[in-house]
């Protein structure tokens, strides 16, 4: 089963969870390390020989152009994680639409491309901003990742549904690709896919998960990671034993799992894993 590997391009102040101790005006104030973080996941990549969905948030690929040019010509696909990192739910739908529009001109200016699949800083497209499926169908995104099938204190559409499945807007169909989770009884949903789960958790949790999506459900699953995720040597932003658990906890260890999760399962990009 090919399955669907995603990096979300941001730098270790970006997160929800950090930007609550950090402002967006403090941003070009602190020492990048995106870049050091980002080539370190592109070199993994390559030794496993793995093909991966970047979603570059725009406000890196202004800053670091180079970076962008160079995910783009490992052969990666590049989509659009936003311009500012600013939740969805948050914005009317001319701000988004404007926020998105300033990231595909950056991401396109950094390396030639025109994004066509889209993920939402902290999935942050829910129920009550499900409207900016309309806007993305407009802009002609073929693919969108940016619903949790999940109950979250910050995201998440419960019942949602575990699989792909295409969107009908008055705009056009999107095909919507939920992160990885696992159903454990009808009321019961587990999240596997994401970063902070290999992170916290043994290696195992999300192996399972991904094994019983695969060969129970038959279906792909769609994982993702931060490139600041295998950066055990970034500044500690954020601040309250809940947040400081959530953001840096297994930092050491994350290299060594990708790594095993890699030899163990095949990836490609979203849109390989799932085709429109």
């Amino acid at each position: 089963m090919l399955n669907a590997f995603s990096v979300d391009v941001e730098d270790y102040f970006h997160p929800s969870e950090v930007q609550r101790y950090v402002t967006p005006e403090q941003w070009d104030g602190l020492p990048s390390r995106v870049e050091g973080s980002t080539r370190l996941m592109l070199r993994l990549l390559d030794r496993r020989g793995v093909r991966a969905t970047f979603y570059v948030l725009g406000w890196v690929a202004e800053r670091h152009p180079e970076l962008i040019r160079s995910i783009a010509g490992a052969g990666h696909e590049i989509g659009c994680h936003s311009y500012a990192h600013q939740l969805v739910y948050d914005l009317t739908p001319e701000q988004f639409r404007a926020d998105t529009l300033r990231a595909l001109e950056v991401i396109q200016q950094a390396c030639g491309v025109r994004c066509t699949s889209y993920r939402a800083p902290s999935y942050s497209i829910t129920e009550k901003s499900l409207w900016a499926l309309e806007i993305l169908a407009g802009l002609g995104f073929t693919h969108d990742s940016s619903i949790y099938p999940i109950e979250h204190d910050r995201y998440g559409i419960p019942g949602f549904g575990l699989g792909a499945r295409r969107m009908a807007t008055a705009a056009g169909s999107i095909l919507e690709v939920p992160p990885a989770t696992v159903r454990l009884s009808s009321t019961r949903v587990c999240p596997v896919g994401g970063g902070g789960y290999l992170r916290l958790l043994p290696y195992r949790y999300t192996a399972a998960g991904v094994r019983r999506i695969n060969q129970v459900e038959e279906r792909p699953a769609c994982l993702y990671v931060h490139p600041w995720e295998v950066d055990p040597g970034q500044p500690r932003l954020a601040k309250g034993r809940v947040a400081r658990w959530r953001t840096y906890s297994g930092l050491e260890g994350m290299e060594a799992k990708l790594e095993r999760l890699m030899s163990e399962f095949q990836f490609s990009t979203v849109s390989g894993a799932f085709p429109v």
